[in-house]
């Protein structure tokens, strides 16, 4: 029996359990309500995995150890950014979002959201949301399917478009069948699996005989500050952390947990769970330093693979690569479904046919989901598409323009739907801009030009156009709530 029979049916029973779930889920999905977000009546268990298993993506396999393999322990501050970032998103926005959601009738999206908190009867505020969402959806879930097809590519053998073709059809198919339900229990196992990849490998890798000791790695591999680090380099790691409060599948797990009380306990599971992955992932970018020393990798977010196989019998291997492929599943199956639900209640139901049925909104969302997946796909065509540069450039366009909307919305009484427009445009435009040049100040990573830009002329235009009365006395309806 070769190495890839084992991994290949590790694989296969594996992905049946995700279809069987997304089978179930399909069973209990009634209603668009219950396809965009399962009703409102997810558990914290589930609520909290699944917003750390969307979060963190192939990235968490693939990009950040082999980020540290090449660079050292100073990519670590990515990671205590984000550990910053989410904790603050926890505790400040997603209590807020859950009660002023349900209270501006009912809103399922955040564009949605967005229209009806600031009762924007022309629909321009929601349609230049639902655009800004398409756009950097497209580049995200782009990175998700280089990260399959690098998976696939690795692990099978296979070139790399066969191997983009079969990763994303996988994907694609569960979450065209179950929605909301299928993408949140599924995501909650696949971050059992990726914690527990992320603890093990590293561990079986260090206590390896055919290993070093971790004093043979290089000084600079193992400093957080080195004499290469710059202010500039530095502050762009930790401003990931600005990211959480744009990004709409996330977001929209807060607005579906079943009981606020709950959050707390919620907020708690995924914290622990996202420390313990992230040093997970760290350890295994220096364990591949380590065994990887003498016979360097072509391509450092491979490191993961290799060192699974290296560590372990071809049975458990293929557990073990497999949390790659749930890491990818958990994040686009995520991005897919909030695509969806704009396509759904953003485009179709807000322009075409507002007396549209719940079942005819379904399909459509289903439809919406092949579209979306077939014009990302075509994005990741590139084999030499990066799966970290990808990631880091959705993240910052939906920080910069979502997060200062998000927060003003939220703690912002006088903050108008002109201002929140011109939030969106600014925060979305500056990333793309920025994006494009290059040395001195534009090495700065993007979403920090792009939050406080974004952030300022919402205050600017804001103070220029006062929201309605109605607004007004919604938003003390809201706090009153609090």
């Amino acid at each position: 029996m070769t190495i890839e029979t084992p991994i290949l049916m590790t694989f296969i029973g594996y992905l049946a359990l995700m279809m069987g779930i997304g089978f179930w889920a399909y069973k209990a999905t009634g209603s668009v309500d219950d396809y965009i977000l399962g009703g409102r009546k997810m558990g914290p268990g589930v609520t909290a995995l699944s917003v750390g298993a969307s979060d963190m993506s192939g990235w968490l396999l693939l990009g950040l150890p082999g980020a540290v393999y090449l660079g050292g322990l100073g990519e670590a501050w990515i990671g205590i950014g984000l550990v910053v970032g989410a904790w603050l998103n926890w505790l400040f926005v997603a209590k807020r979002l859950r009660i002023y959601t349900q209270q501006a009738n009912n809103a399922l999206t955040l564009p949605d959201f967005f229209e009806n908190r600031f009762e924007d009867k022309q629909g321009l505020l929601k349609l230049v949301s639902a655009i800004t969402i398409l756009i950097f959806f497209t580049f995200y879930a782009s990175s998700g399917m280089v990260g399959g097809a690098i998976l696939f590519e690795k692990v099978f053998g296979l070139d790399y478009t066969t191997a983009l073709i079969i990763g994303s059809g996988i994907i694609v198919a569960y979450t065209f069948v179950g929605g909301f339900f299928a993408v949140s229990w599924t995501d909650f196992f696949q971050g059992c699996l990726m914690l527990i990849a992320l603890i093990i490998v590293p561990i079986a890798i260090f206590n390896s005989s055919s290993t070093t000791q971790v004093d043979a790695l290089p000084e600079q591999s193992l400093q957080l500050l080195s004499d290469n680090t710059s202010l500039i380099g530095l502050v762009s790691l930790l401003a990931w952390g600005l990211g959480y409060f744009g990004q709409p599948h996330i977001l929209s797990r807060f607005m579906a947990i079943g009981d606020v009380k709950d959050l707390p306990l919620s907020r708690r599971i995924a914290m622990g769970w996202m420390i313990a992955s992230l040093m997970g992932a760290l350890a295994t970018g220096l364990a591949g330093s380590l065994y990887f020393s003498d016979a360097p990798l072509d391509n450092p977010e491979t490191v993961f693979i290799y060192l699974a196989q290296a560590a372990f019998n071809p049975w458990v291997a293929g557990l073990l690569i497999a949390a790659i492929l749930s890491a990818i599943m958990s994040t686009i199956d995520s991005q897919l479904l909030v695509c969806s639900s704009v396509i759904t209640e953003d485009f179709y139901k807000k322009w075409l046919k507002p007396e549209a049925s719940s079942r005819e909104l379904m399909l459509v969302g289903r439809i919406g989901v092949l579209i979306v997946a077939i014009i990302a796909g075509i994005v990741a065509l590139n084999p030499e598409s990066s799966v970290l540069s990808l990631v880091s450039y959705a993240w910052a366009g939906f920080g910069a323009a979502f997060g200062p909307v998000v927060i003003l919305s939220l703690f912002w009484q006088g903050y108008s739907r002109n201002g929140a427009i011109a939030s969106i445009l600014t925060g979305a435009l500056t990333v793309i801009l920025w994006k494009q040049a290059s040395g001195g100040i534009f090495d700065l990573y993007e979403i920090v030009p792009g939050f406080i830009f974004a952030t300022l002329a919402g205050a600017l235009v804001s103070m220029m156009s006062k929201p309605e009365q109605t607004v007004t006395k919604q938003y003390q309806a809201f706090k009153a709530q609090l």
